[in-house]
């Protein structure tokens, strides 16, 4: 087995958990990172996942992707690229596992009607409320509230996007608790989950557009770095059809990034002199990345995914219905706090913020068809658009 970096997080060296525990063998031979990713798997909220949206709203399509398996293929990027790096897999796997567990129903749209109905309150982040998941929320063991992650495990969560200089109020929550230097960059392993999420649904996501009927393979070949993929496929397999040709050309152009990607980490690695994890989070630079080619590609990638697929005619419908599900669900729990589960009602709060935000954690831990549902039970009938 290869000798781990000496920029790798060692779980023999964790800076611990919030609340301390003692080492069992009971429950098998892991070490603190393991049992993070082993926490994650086995968690409600990652359940959940299954029926939340990841580009399409509730896909009644048994073949297009979802929260969950978005976050698998995520894990098995991010390992794939630890391993190459020498990082500590498990650290890196369970970020990746757990990256996208604070989504709400719906996705972005319901992340947007969030925002709105709690904006006297603090607002809605999902990156923070997976947080607050972790943290509080979930409730499945008998001295502390939350999954008791790592403190590696919660800062590389709390930086998904780089350091934090302004929290939102239940980031500042999290932070207080268990303090996240939230100022500095986080750990490479949270670096590489990080840019593993953006490879998975830079592909994925034309994969299922194409499948939804949502682009053609003549509009992705207007993307430079997708009309390579697609000549080099051909000139390899000149007798495949269109489908099989795009299943090669995501898959190659996932190899093309992770390998570019190692390569370029390793260049920044050297040129910055790290010589530590600690040293990492002290470099004041991302030392995880793509080459500058490849970056501004990549970019173009997103504008393109953005112009044609995200914001296709379709989708927005498909979004409009969805906040208005998200916002008519608030308002009616807020209206008849009773409405709400016996444990959620029982422990409503009294005074504001923390009654708006109570509410909020209920509706943003709803799946699609659970929120659709409730919906229609508490508000009444809604003419979904297609794509629902």
């Amino acid at each position: 087995m290869r000798a781990p970096s000496p920029l790798a997080c060692d779980p023999a060296r964790s800076r611990g958990r919030l609340h301390p525990e003692e080492r069992s063998a009971l429950r098998g031979p892991r070490d603190d990172y393991q049992r993070d990713r082993d926490r994650v798997i086995h968690s409600i909220p990652f359940r959940r996942l299954r029926h939340k949206t990841q580009v399409f709203v509730a896909p009644d399509g048994d073949h297009f992707r979802v929260r969950l398996t978005h976050s698998l293929e995520v894990a098995q990027i991010g390992r794939t690229i630890a391993r190459a790096l020498g990082l500590n897999e498990d650290l890196t796997e369970a970020l990746c596992l757990a990256h996208d567990i604070g989504h709400p129903p719906f996705g972005h749209a319901g992340e947007e009607a969030l925002k709105a109905v709690t904006a006297e309150a603090g607002g809605f982040d999902h990156n923070a409320h997976t947080l607050r998941i972790l943290m509080r929320l979930e409730r499945s063991y008998p001295r502390f509230d939350g999954l008791n992650l790592t403190w590696e495990a919660l800062e590389g969560l709390a930086k998904h996007n780089g350091p934090v200089a302004q929290p939102s109020w239940a980031l500042a929550e999290a932070d207080a608790a268990f303090p996240l230097d939230l100022h500095a960059w986080p750990s490479l392993e949270a670096q590489v989950a990080a840019v593993a999420d953006d490879i998975a649904y830079d592909n994925h996501d034309i994969d299922d557009g194409v499948r939804a009927g949502l682009l053609s393979p003549e509009q992705i070949r207007s993307v430079p770095l997708i009309e390579r993929g697609w000549r080099a496929a051909v000139e390899r397999y000149p007798d495949l059809d269109e489908r099989r040709l795009l299943a090669e050309v995501v898959r190659s152009q996932i190899g093309l990034m992770v390998n570019d990607l190692i390569s370029e980490t390793r260049s920044r690695i050297r040129q910055a002199g790290v010589a530590s994890a600690d040293e990492v989070r002290a470099a004041g630079q991302p030392l995880v990345g793509f080459s500058q080619a490849l970056q501004a590609e990549e970019r173009a990638l997103k504008r393109f995914m953005y112009r044609t697929l995200y914001h296709h005619d379709r989708q927005r419908a498909a979004a409009d219905a969805a906040r208005a599900i998200v916002v008519g669900l608030f308002a009616a729990y807020r209206a008849e706090p009773a409405a709400l589960p016996p444990g959620w009602a029982a422990t409503l709060p009294a005074a504001e913020p923390e009654r708006t935000r109570h509410i909020a954690d209920f509706v943003a831990g709803m799946t699609d068809r659970f929120a659709i549902a409730r919906y229609r039970e508490l508000v009444g009938p809604i003419d979904l658009p297609e794509g629902f």
